[in-house]
């Protein structure tokens, strides 16, 4: 399989701080892939450093085998859309206008609104379930709501990547399920590759194809949820003490707490 995201040595930080060093990275194409690891472990800013936000202290995030942050924004927006941790959308906005700022990387000075933009933000819409709320505003919409308008957004872009940052964390476990099934069936549906930062083991393992495990800035271990979550590796990673069985319903590992020991991340 080909990658059209890696990251090769990357080293990222803030300040003095580096909290990624030496990191090696290949996002394989029509794949999901959930980045799990205990807080402060280096996640968010992975994904950061993937969808150019971040540039590296060292080593480099390609894109087509070219450095991403040499890129133009707007041609790197074409191809990644990110949904970051907690977005807030500027008041008064309403659902339509917010999903219809995933076309700005395709507007320039020469090439104004379009009927191809109205098909995309149609298409975004219709596909999250989102069309019959396009005229409501986005702070009126339910917390599983608004997931659905933010990734909307990011699927009016066109982009063949999507890099999700913790997208159901404050939503109850309904919406959870139900933004994560619409996640998977976009992948499944349109061939989108799909990076996403999780919290919880369980869903983590029942959605994506490949996990990765990171502490302390470096990636332990990575491969299907069977091969990367076992009873060694959540002591090692979480400091955590637990049983692994398999899900009844998925056949995917469950994760059963016993008790933490705590460990720096």
């Amino acid at each position: 399989m080909t990658a059209r995201l890696r990251a090769e040595r990357l080293r990222l930080g803030y300040g003095d701080s580096v909290v990624v060093d030496g990191l090696d990275l290949d996002v394989l194409d029509g794949t999901v892939t959930a980045i799990i690891g205990p807080n402060g472990c280096g996640k968010s800013t992975l994904l950061r450093a993937l969808a150019r936000l971040l540039g590296p202290r060292d080593g480099a995030v390609l894109l087509d085998g070219k450095r991403i942050d040499k890129l133009p924004t707007r041609e790197v927006a074409k191809v990644v859309g990110l949904l970051p941790q907690s977005p807030v959308a500027p008041e008064g906005l309403t659902v339509a206008d917010l999903v219809s700022r995933g076309r700005h990387p395709y507007q320039n000075w020469y090439r104004q609104w379009s009927p191809t933009d109205e098909h995309a933000i149609a298409e975004a819409l219709r596909l999250t379930g989102m069309d019959e709320h396009a005229d409501r505003m986005v702070d009126h919409l339910s917390g599983g709501q608004r997931q659905r308008a933010w990734i909307s957004m990011t699927l009016a872009q066109e982009t063949g990547l999507l890099l999700l940052d913790e997208p159901i964390t404050y939503l109850d476990l309904a919406h959870q399920v139900d933004v994560l099934d619409l996640v998977y069936k976009l992948h499944t549906d349109r061939g989108t590759t799909v990076v996403m930062v999780l919290h919880d083991l369980n869903l983590a393992a029942r959605y994506a194809d490949t996990l990765i495990a990171m502490r302390a800035g470096k990636i332990v271990a990575r491969g299907e949820p069977a091969e990367v979550l076992t009873e060694p590796l959540l002591d090692e990673v979480f400091g955590l003490e637990a049983k692994v069985l398999p899900d009844p319903v998925a056949g995917t590992p469950l994760v059963i707490p016993v008790s933490a020991h705590h460990k720096d991340g």
